[in-house]
């Protein structure tokens, strides 16, 4: 069976230019690196106990250490990755969602590889606020087409 995620993609309209919240993976990998090593927030899930939005409103929370906004959301899609993992991504209009009082959830890995010490690691160690450029860049390969997805659906909205 595939392994499953949810995520939630916020967007924002700045002077009529579209914005969306990504996050850039936390950890020793992906310290160095900026180019497909951000993400939406979003985290895996077991489908046949839990509703896609519901993981994907904890997943929000838990990496970033405060609630989604209280915002209505839709179902942009499900993407597949090429490993055969599927997201659905939910998206919502996070215009007044601010950056201030981020707390990152954690994980722990042995760090340094095969030296018996685990040590913690932010999940995420920053967000931002991005266009769809520099978004479409800095997004992990798999999530570009959901990136794409929410493009059409504010161009045929007039957005």
């Amino acid at each position: 069976m595939a392994v499953t995620s949810a995520g939630i993609l916020l967007y924002r309209l700045v002077e009529g230019a579209p914005e969306v919240l990504i996050a850039h993976m936390g950890g020793p990998y992906w310290a160095s690196k900026d180019a497909a090593a951000w993400s939406i927030p979003k985290g895996e899930y077991d489908s046949d106990s839990e509703a896609a939005l519901d993981a994907a409103l904890r997943e929000f929370a838990e990496e970033l250490g405060v609630p989604a906004p209280d915002v209505p959301y839709a179902e942009l899609g499900t993407f597949p990755y090429a490993s055969g993992k599927r997201v659905t991504v939910f998206v919502a209009d996070g215009g007044a969602f601010a950056l201030e009082d981020l707390k990152f959830g954690t994980f722990e890995l042995e760090w340094p590889p095969r030296s018996g010490r685990m040590q913690p690691f932010p999940e995420v160690d920053r967000v931002e606020w991005t266009g769809w450029d520099a978004a479409r860049e800095r997004l992990v390969k798999g999530q570009r087409p959901a990136l794409d997805a929410l493009e059409r659906q504010l161009s045929e909205a007039g957005a």
